[in-house]
């Protein structure tokens, strides 16, 4: 699965769901499952209950790099159980789910993936309006190649290991 996530009200915060629309529009390996989630977090950690061999999250994020930048995180996942009561207690913005959000639900769910990553975009602006900023902009063609290039790398380790769903 790779989801595209975000909220194209907030400027480069619509990074991720543009990106989804442009991987939309490539080839990709067989069984992979390209979507635009939003700002709809639940539905996409409902979504993957239904079993998928790996997730890749499409987002803008702060990576500590210039406006643009493109970079890839392979995040920790709570299981659910090592859960603190705080973050168990909190309450859950279904419009405001972040990547973390998002695999902090999953672990509450009992979904388990193989494998997660972050393809993240440092954004420029983030204040209301619409449209990517310039360097967000120039970001997306980079953001959907790497998409391709990890998804092939996961087909090609799979392949190796006889195994393999879906992406």
């Amino acid at each position: 699965m790779v989801a595209g996530v975000g909220n194209v009200l907030r400027r480069d915060d619509g990074f991720g769901v543009e990106v989804a629309r442009r991987l939309a529009g490539v080839p990709l390996p067989r069984g992979t499952r390209v979507a635009d989630y939003g700002i709809r977090g639940v539905h996409l950690a409902y979504e993957l209950m239904a079993g998928y061999d790996g997730l890749i999250l499409v987002d803008a994020m702060r990576c500590g790099e210039p406006p643009g930048t493109v970079c890839v995180l392979d995040p920790e996942r709570p299981d659910g159980a090592g859960e603190t009561a705080a973050v168990a207690a909190a309450p859950m913005d279904a419009h405001d789910m972040g990547p973390e959000a998002v695999l902090a639900l999953l672990g509450r769910l009992g979904v388990r993936l193989p494998w997660v990553l972050v393809v993240g975009c440092e954004p420029a602006e983030l204040g209301e309006g619409m449209g990517l900023s310039a360097a967000a902009s120039g970001a997306v063609e980079e953001a959907v190649r790497l998409v391709r290039q990890l998804l092939d790398e996961r087909v090609a380790e799979a392949t190796e290991k006889g195994t393999g769903r879906r992406a």
